[in-house]
C-alpha cells in the first residue's frame, strides 16, 4: 500500500518534496536514483531496457493504455541494455525506469532536458489513457513512456539515459500578471530596460553579433555522425555544426527544415523560490518553432547560485517557408510559478548544472 505523502500549501515540489515522494511510494523506481537525477525543481527520467520502434507517434486515448497501443503499433524491439542506435525520422516509444502513484492533489508535466532539445531530438512523455503530451493527471498510477524522434542527428541511447525531466505541483501554481509585475520589481528578472511582462516575461533573439567571434548561433549539419547522448565533451563543434557570422542588417533567414542554436538577447533569472518554463509566443506571428526544452529551475541566472544573469538558448526550426528573424525580435516568453518551498540546492550549486551563466552555448556534448 503506497504510503501517504505529507505535504502541504500549493506550487511546485522542492528537491526534498521529490524524495519525499519517492519515499512515500508515489514515485516508483525499478533501481535506485542516480546522482544528480533529482534536480532543484524537477527528477530527470530515465530510459528502461528495452525501446520499440513504431510506426507513427500516438496518444492512448482516455480508454487505452500505452501498451495496447504498442502491440498494435511496433515494428521492431531494440535491446537498450548495451546501446543503441536511435535513427533520424524513426519514432521510438521506451517505457521509464520511474512510474507513479500520485496522490490526489498533484499532477505533473514533463519537459525534454535541455540538452536533449539542443542536440534536436523531439522527445515527449506519454501516459495511459492521456489526451495530451507531457501531462500526467493529479491521481495517476501507472507507467510513463518517451517518445522519441531524432530529427537532426542519429543517436546512440541506453538503459538509464536522461532525455525528459517532470516537474510535480500542487495547485495553482503560475504568477498572474499583477504578482509577476512585483517579483521583477524586486528582483529584475530580465536585464531589459523596458520588460514586456504580458502573459510572461518576453524573451527576444539575439542577432546582434556580440558574442565571440562575432556569431549569432549555429545551424545543425547533415549526414553527421552520431551523438552519445551521455557523452561528455565528446565531439568537435565543426563536424556536426555551421557557425553563422552576424549579417550587417542583424537579421537571420530560416530556411525550413533546418536546425538553429540560437540565444536570447535578454539575460534572464530564475529567483530561489520561483520555477520558470519557456512557452512558445503568438504562433500567428511566424511559422517557427522555439525551444523543445523548457524548464528553468530555481537559481537559473541567479547571482547568489553562481549566475548574474543568463542567456536562455533557443533551438529554433522554421516550419513550411523561409521566415525572416530580426533582431530583438520576441519569439518565447517565460512564464513564472512559485515553489512550495525553496529547494535544498539551487540550480549551478555542484549538481552537475551545464548552463549556469551562459550565453550562447551549444549541448554539453560539443567539446567548447
Amino acid at each position: 500500500m503506497t504510503r501517504a505523502f505529507n505535504g502541504s500549501g500549493s506550487g511546485i515540489l522542492p528537491d526534498r518534496s521529490i524524495v519525499a515522494l519517492t519515499e512515500a511510494g508515489h514515485i516508483r523506481l525499478s533501481s535506485p536514483y542516480a546522482d544528480d537525477q533529482v534536480q532543484p525543481a524537477s527528477l530527470d527520467l530515465r530510459l528502461g531496457p528495452v525501446a520499440f520502434r513504431v510506426r507513427a507517434s500516438f496518444l492512448p486515448g482516455p480508454k487505452a493504455t500505452v501498451a495496447a497501443r504498442i502491440d498494435a503499433l511496433a515494428l521492431h524491439e531494440i535491446d537498450l541494455r548495451a546501446g543503441a542506435v536511435l535513427e533520424t525520422g524513426c519514432v521510438y516509444i521506451v517505457p521509464l525506469m520511474e512510474s507513479l502513484a500520485l496522490p490526489a492533489d498533484i499532477s505533473a508535466t514533463a519537459n525534454p532536458k535541455s540538452s536533449t532539445g539542443r542536440i534536436d531530438v523531439f522527445t515527449r512523455v506519454i501516459a495511459d489513457r492521456s489526451r495530451g503530451f507531457d501531462q500526467v493527471e493529479a491521481g495517476y498510477e501507472g507507467t510513463l513512456y518517451a517518445e522519441i524522434s531524432p530529427r537532426t542527428f542519429p543517436v546512440l541511447a541506453r538503459q538509464g539515459s536522461r532525455l525528459s525531466q517532470i516537474r510535480f505541483r500542487r495547485g495553482e501554481t503560475l504568477l498572474d500578471a499583477a504578482q509577476l509585475r512585483a517579483l521583477h520589481e524586486r528582483e529584475r528578472l530580465v536585464d531589459s530596460e523596458i520588460a514586456d511582462l504580458t502573459d510572461g516575461v518576453a524573451v527576444g533573439v539575439d542577432l546582434s553579433g556580440d558574442f565571440p567571434g562575432g556569431l549569432i548561433g549555429y545551424r545543425a549539419k547533415r549526414h553527421t555522425g552520431l551523438i552519445d547522448v551521455d557523452l561528455r565533451q565528446g565531439y568537435d563543434v565543426a563536424d556536426f555544426w555551421e557557425p553563422m557570422p552576424a549579417r550587417p542588417d542583424a537579421s537571420l533567414i530560416l530556411d525550413p527544415n533546418e536546425f538553429y542554436i540560437l540565444a536570447s538577447k535578454e539575460a534572464v533569472q530564475v529567483p530561489p523560490d520561483y520555477a520558470a518554463e519557456m512557452v512558445p509566443f503568438d504562433p500567428l506571428v511566424g511559422e517557427f518553432r522555439v525551444h523543445y526544452a523548457g524548464f528553468f529551475d530555481p537559481g537559473f541566472g541567479y547571482a547568489g547560485a553562481g549566475g548574474r544573469g543568463a542567456r536562455a538558448v533557443l533551438e529554433v526550426r522554421s516550419r513550411e517557408v523561409p521566415f525572416i528573424l530580426e533582431h530583438g525580435q520576441i519569439v518565447g516568453r517565460l512564464v513564472y510559478e512559485k515553489m512550495i518551498a525553496r529547494p535544498d540546492t539551487l540550480y549551478g550549486q555542484g549538481i552537475g548544472s551545464n548552463y549556469q551563466a551562459q550565453g550562447l552555448k551549444l549541448s554539453k556534448h560539443f567539446r567548447s
